[in-house]
Parts: structure tokens; sequence; C-alpha cells
């Protein structure tokens, strides 16, 4: 059974910087995919960031470019997200999520193993 967990959400100011942390376990794929969704109160979860894991390719929401990075440990099978220049829009719960995948899409529904969230708010 595949479980995923997110953690390393929080409060900051403007401009300040967090890194959220994921854990997926369970996974039998030969290669796949793993991203970062958010979604603010009342919008549509969206894709910010996503990597294969083998290859490492990555993408990237225009919104985030320069300013997030996505990142890979695979000895301990995390994916982080660190993010810096944070802004007000950029509040909302994220969202890690994996599937068998050998390309990298922003597409919530290619994605099929979601963990519970965690949220990020930035103050302004």
């Amino acid at each position: 059974q595949v479980q995923v967990v997110e953690s390393g959400g929080g409060l900051v100011q403007t401009g300040g910087s967090l890194r959220l942390s994921c854990t997926a376990s369970g996974l039998t794929f030969d290669d796949y995919a793993m991203g970062w969704f958010r979604q603010a109160p009342g919008k549509e979860r969206e894709g910010v960031s996503c990597i294969t894991w083998t290859g490492g390719r990555t993408s990237y929401a225009d919104s985030v470019k320069g300013r997030f990075t996505i990142s890979q440990d695979m000895a301990k099978n995390t994916l982080y997200l660190q993010m810096n220049r944070l802004k007000p829009e950029d509040t909302g719960m994220y969202y890690c999520a994996t599937n068998a995948l050998d390309y990298c899409a922003l597409v919530p529904s290619y994605f099929t193993y979601w963990g519970q969230g965690t949220q990020v708010t930035v103050s302004s």
C-alpha cells in the first residue's frame, strides 16, 4: 500500500522561506513521478512542481519558477520543495502526490496517490 506523508508547512512572512518534505512508502513501480500541488480556499488544485524519480526531469509552474526548487534524496526516498521569496499568493494547502509515470506533468488527475497536505500561510 502506497503512503504519502508531507511535512514542513507553517506560517511565514512575505519574502521568507520554507522547505517542504514528502516521503512515499510502498512504491513498487519501476519508475515514478512525484509532484507538489497546492490548493487555496475556493480555488482548484494546481500543480507547483514535479520530478521524475529516476531521470530527475523537473517541471515548474510559471508562478514559482526562480523561487521554488524541487529536489530528491534517493537514499531517503524523500522529496523536497524549497520555497524562497514567498508571496501571500503562495498561501494554500500543499500536497505531495505520486504515480507510476516516467514523465513529469503538473496535472492533478495524472497522480493517484496523495498525502494529507501541509498548510503554508504567507502573511503580508
